[in-house]
């Protein structure tokens, strides 16, 4: 009998609000489907949250090389690609696919030098504007080309995001660029009654509240500085309106200190990391994404697959997912125009909360983790027929 093709995935980290609770079940799932299927990670960083549980949670063991961290070191990072070749030489996989910069730098290399016939990479968003200066976004840009000429296919995972990979920065050539939509396990979210949990009592937040929220990692692209400052407004025109911000990271103090210095101390509830997800959009009235630039958020798909109306910031690939109405879509680093569209969602929230009912299984259908595998799947078999 012919061995099944081997497939490892690579990724910086297994760390909370990333691409881990994809990158995660697609491991399993490729196993089920019959593929050996592996998984190699670094070290998740202070205050990220760890995800590993996961892992354990679907069956997945993941090998660790803890250098393959977030934190750029050339010293480490060169030592990183020759623990990455001995492995990928050891284990002859047949397809290696990245995900993140800094994994997708050095996994490509160790596999081009390994010999794997197969070499993809997926942008699930990219850091060519608004992560750094304009030097070192330059020298980033061209690593990324580097990368780009080491791989068999270059995966976005929506429409824009492929033209700003292939077009507008010119990673590799359009042809090269391949589109493939990812996906979560989205089944606790589908029949999602609203309203419904407990997260309100857990933070003292009345029933009868409006109730905004931003979901995700504390960390400058996120910008949540911008919801802050926009939310003041919305605050005056409805004082009983309350703003959670869930998630935890780097910017918390300043973030806290930042709502004080506003007068929202009251207003703006601090979470920290929640796992509990039906609560958390079983509560929210209004879901807020204001990132200076962004992939596929899950916050969003989150969102979308439980009926929280969204307004978010036209960048990256929510200009692809909330298009033709099915969010609100705003310029970035505008406060005003962030705070008057989710003040036209509060002002008629019953009809704001019917389009978005609507909108539920398309949007399960679309994002899920089962036909996001089977998209996988068939793109990996155009190559393995071969």
């Amino acid at each position: 009998m012919t061995p099944s093709a081997k497939i490892i995935h690579i990724i910086s980290r297994l760390n909370i609000g990333g691409i881990s609770p994809y990158v995660i079940p697609i491991t399993a799932l490729l196993r089920e489907a019959g593929y050996r299927s592996a998984l190699i990670a670094g070290s998740v960083g202070k205050r990220e949250g760890d995800m590993s549980y996961l892992a354990e949670r679907v069956g997945v063991q993941p090998i660790y090389l803890p250098r393959l961290g977030r934190d750029i070191s050339p010293l480490r990072d060169l030592a990183t690609v020759g623990a990455l070749y001995r492995l990928l030489r050891r284990e002859q996989p047949d397809i290696v696919h990245t995900h993140t910069a800094k994994a997708g730098f050095v996994g490509r290399l160790a596999a081009r030098l390994a010999g794997v016939p197969y070499i993809f990479h997926t942008y699930h968003g990219h850091i060519f504007h608004s992560y750094f200066g304009a030097a070192k976004t330059r020298f980033y840009i061209a690593l990324e080309r580097f990368g780009g000429a080491l791989s068999t296919r270059i995966i976005a995972v929506s429409p824009n995001l492929q033209r700003e990979i292939g077009q507008v920065y010119r990673i590799a050539p359009l042809r090269k660029v391949a589109m493939v939509t990812p996906g979560y396990d989205l089944s606790a979210l589908r029949d999602l009654k609203r309203p419904s949990g407990a997260f309100r009592t857990r933070f003292g937040i009345p029933e009868t509240a409006p109730l905004v929220g931003i979901v995700g990692r504390l960390v400058p692209i996120k910008h949540h500085a911008l919801f802050l400052a926009a939310m003041v407004n919305v605050a005056r025109a409805m004082p009983e309106a309350r703003f959670a911000v869930i998630g935890d990271g780097e910017l918390r103090d300043a973030l806290e200190a930042q709502a004080a210095a506003l007068g929202m101390a009251q207003a703006v509830i601090f979470t920290g990391w929640q796992d509990d997800l039906p609560s958390i959009y079983g509560a929210l009235d209004c879901l807020v994404l204001c990132s200076k630039n962004e992939g596929l958020p899950s916050a969003v798909i989150e969102a979308l697959v439980t009926g929280v109306p969204v307004v978010a910031t036209a960048v990256g690939g929510v200009v692809d997912m909330l298009a033709d109405g099915r969010g609100a879509l705003v310029p970035p680093n505008d406060a005003a125009a962030l705070a008057e569209a989710t003040l036209n969602i509060l002002r008629d929230l019953p009809a704001a909360q019917a389009r978005a009912q609507a909108l539920r299984q398309d949007a399960f259908d679309l994002y899920h983790i089962a036909p996001s595998a089977e998209r996988l799947i068939a793109f990996y078999r155009e190559f393995l027929r071969a």
